[in-house]
């Protein structure tokens, strides 16, 4: 066994930020255990150990701390639990307001002028099931938090409503003959009845919240065909190995990662990266399991299955997201480990204040259950949880990942975006940015080139070939063709000898030394290419003339959407700096198409996290890259933004992960951080405001238990449904990408 390793557990019965705060304290004291968070928003416990330990050590702790607690569930056996206690707490909430309604109906009337309140024993009857069936999960999980010495929103709940519960029986058994007694029974069944359908609510928006893994978890086919020595058999996926031969028809979801074998389609990615478009495939091409095939039948052959898949490593990252706390959290954490026993103390500092003020022991009482029940602290414990879920949840959807929540709460603040070049801000595919024939002639020198090039595999040479495809040129069959090292290619077409290949080749060849061959207008082109940090290529003939033809200039192109993803940086008064290893004319090319005003060019990789250390000391900085020689700056920065199709090192290094590498999802992976900051915010002010105005007025006498309780019940809904506000989220130009690369040239491919 590893010396350390992590365990994920659910939690049962948590129904406030000090319930989450107790499980915590209960993990933590485990010996062992290193890291315990808990998250109510999701109800599940991350714990970190070192060594080795039993899980059952775990769950006894949470047990003996009045939880429950079990080990990793089935996701479909864990969301079946989900809808049946979703089911039971909706029928609870049904007979609740059932029996409570004849209790508040006549209070609700009597400013109508319509007086008909029950008989006390009918009050008594209907007000009691709710009381002590229907509100037993308060009493179980109060006596839970007082044997293990803290207390919780059930104690809340129990003590207000057993108040006013009891002191109505006192007031009707000790009336006198023929009297009607002022009885309290309507607002403890009133309270109770709110609190669940708070509760009831509450989970709803959850579910709501944890859609986004639902949604991931839901494109996981079971199933798979596979091919044996041509004979096809549906099999469990759990059947396959690495390496099998597996059919994709037509509108199914690819069911492993895989490599294409046969056949030609497209794929629907935009679950899993967010790319709006359906992406070619073709043999050679990658696939991703959860993906949908389109109108082609294909043949894969299996390289990732279960929990390495890419699928099952997106939905990790969105629960370790989920799981995480903000460091915002932490203060609500030390908030709430004091707030019961404060609100304790101030319901007995009313009842007090309210008996020597010469008030009635019932006026007094009646007070200090409206404290009780008001501070609730139900709403503070959701306030951050469900606005990162939201925020994580719907990023997601839209190809960000966010790994943690710190990285989600300090992105708002960024003020510096450093770019690497290469992979990130261009497509790392080197195009023609220029070409010059000598006759002017560019056509034939395309032609002359693509036919020496023809079935290359270099990209100068797939470069060249791209353009002949898209100008629709032919091309000829070469003879006797070489590859010469170091220099180029040559061969021979209709009796001309041909060679091209680079300043090397031009200068073996004699052309340079017999000044003017290569012609004086190519030469003063040349310089300023090279200035630019292209790469050239001189196409030149050997025989039976030998001459310098034409010549080329290779350059990067910009990545579709780079030019606007800076432009919103710049727009949000975020600078950016481009930090490369590249030539200073290379790196100048870009920035220039860019709009970036800052470059660090020439930098080694080591040098790259030390530029990114020092531009931290002048504000908030985000690194962006996808090299393996990027991670360490990913590392070094505030926060590490990793493009997709990078390196996995970079993408451990990195805190937000990008699954398509589309940059304008750079400035939407802030923009995302900081609507669920403000969603934090907002729900940290409802839900001390709630309490700061509440808590004094019930204190006053200027609210009534039933009041206090719609009000509690409301502050949890109001958290939770702000929240999922974000769900509405999406980034700038959503569906308006141009999936090829913007025919910009920038600098030399590198």
């Amino acid at each position: 066994m590893p010396s350390a390793h992590t365990f994920d557990l659910p939690i049962t019965g948590m129904t406030c930020a000090s319930c989450a705060g107790r499980v915590e304290r209960a993990l933590r004291k485990v010996p062992g255990v290193q890291v315990a968070t808990v998250n109510l928003a999701n109800e599940r416990a991350h714990v970190e150990v070192s060594g080795q330990i039993d899980p059952a050590v775990l769950v006894a702790a949470v047990d003996k701390a009045g939880y429950g607690a079990s080990l990793e569930q089935d996701p479909a056996t864990q969301q079946a639990d989900q809808r049946k206690r979703h089911g039971t707490e909706r029928w609870q909430l049904i007979v609740a307001i059932v029996l409570a309604l004849p209790l508040v109906l006549p209070m609700l009337l009597q400013p109508f002028g319509v007086h008909g309140m029950l008989p006390a024993w009918l009050q008594f009857a209907l007000a009691t099931p709710v009381q002590f069936l229907l509100g037993a999960r308060f009493y179980v999980a109060a006596w839970k938090a007082v044997r293990a010495g803290a207390g919780n929103m059930d104690l809340l709940v129990a003590l207000g409503t057993s108040a006013g519960y009891g002191l109505s029986v006192y007031q009707w058994l000790s009336a006198g003959p023929g009297t009607m007694p002022h009885l309290y029974f309507e607002a403890s069944a009133v309270v109770i009845a709110l609190v669940l359908l708070g509760k009831y609510l509450e989970s709803s928006a959850k579910r709501q919240t944890a859609s986004a893994i639902r949604a991931l978890e839901a494109m996981r086919p079971e199933r798979a065909i596979r091919l044996v020595n041509g004979q096809e058999a549906d099999v469990a996926i759990s059947e396959l190995s690495v390496g099998d031969t597996v059919v994709v028809k037509p509108g199914e979801r690819f069911p492993v990662d895989g490599e294409v074998l046969e056949g030609q389609s497209h794929a629907d990615e935009a679950l899993i990266s967010g790319e709006s478009l359906p992406v070619p495939k073709q043999p050679g091409d990658r696939v991703t399991g959860g993906a949908i095939n389109g109108e082609g039948r294909l043949l894969i052959s299996t390289r990732a299955l279960g929990a390495e898949t890419v699928l099952a490593r997106i939905i990790r990252l969105v629960e370790d997201a989920q799981s995480a706390k903000a460091p915002i959290q932490k203060l609500v954490d030390k908030v709430s480990q004091v707030f019961v026993p404060v609100v304790l103390l101030i319901a007995v500092a009313t009842l007090a204040g309210w008996l020597m003020a010469g008030a009635s022991l019932e006026a007094a009482l009646i007070n200090a259950v409206t404290v009780l029940v008001i501070a609730c602290p139900c709403a503070l414990g959701l306030a951050t949880p469900t606005a990162i879920m939201a925020g994580t949840g719907v990023a997601a959807r839209h190809g960000i990942l966010i790994k943690d929540a710190e990285a989600l709460e300090r992105a708002h603040e960024v003020t510096t975006v450093v770019f690497d070049k290469t992979g990130t801000l261009t497509s790392g595919r080197p195009r023609i940015a220029h070409m010059a024939a000598l006759d002017g002639d560019e056509n034939t020198l395309l032609q002359l080139a693509g036919a020496l090039q023809r079935g290359s595999e270099h990209p100068l040479a797939k470069a060249v070939l791209e353009v002949t495809a898209e100008r629709g040129l032919s091309l000829d069959n070469v003879g006797n063709s070489r590859a010469l090292a170091g220099r180029g290619i040559a061969g021979t077409l209709r009796g001309r000898e041909l060679a091209l290949g680079n300043h090397r080749l031009l200068q073996e060849s004699g052309l340079l030394d017999e000044g003017g061959l290569a012609g004086d207008v190519l030469n003063e082109r040349a310089q300023a290419w090279e200035a630019e940090g292209r790469t050239l290529s001189w196409l030149i003939e050997l025989s039976p003339q030998r001459r310098v033809l034409g010549l080329f200039a290779f350059g990067d192109t910009l990545k579709a959407g780079a030019v606007e993803a800076i432009a919103q940086l710049n727009a949000r008064h975020i600078s950016s700096h481009l930090l490369t290893g590249d030539n200073p004319g290379s790196a100048r090319v870009v920035a220039e198409a860019l709009g970036i005003r800052d470059v660090h060019a020439e930098v080694l990789p080591a040098d790259k996290a030390a530029t990114v250390v020092t531009l931290k000391k002048t504000g908030v900085v985000a690194m962006v890259g996808d090299g393996i020689n990027d991670a360490p700056a990913l590392a070094a920065a505030d926060i590490g933004i990793a493009m997709g199709g990078g390196t996995d090192v970079a993408m451990h290094a990195a805190g937000i992960t990008l699954m398509r590498g589309d940059p304008r999802l750079i400035p939407a992976a802030l923009d995302i951080s900081r609507k669920t900051y403000a969603k934090i915010r907002q729900n940290l002010f409802w839900a001390f405001v709630y309490n700061l105005i509440g808590i004094p007025l019930a204190a006053f006498g200027l609210l009534n238990p039933v009041l206090a309780g719609a009000a509690m019940a409301l502050s949890s809904v109001s958290v939770v449904s702000n929240a999922l506000l974000l769900k509405t989220w999406t980034p700038n130009n959503e569906s308006k990408d141009d999936p090829k690369d913007t025919p910009n040239d920038t600098g030399d491919a590198s």
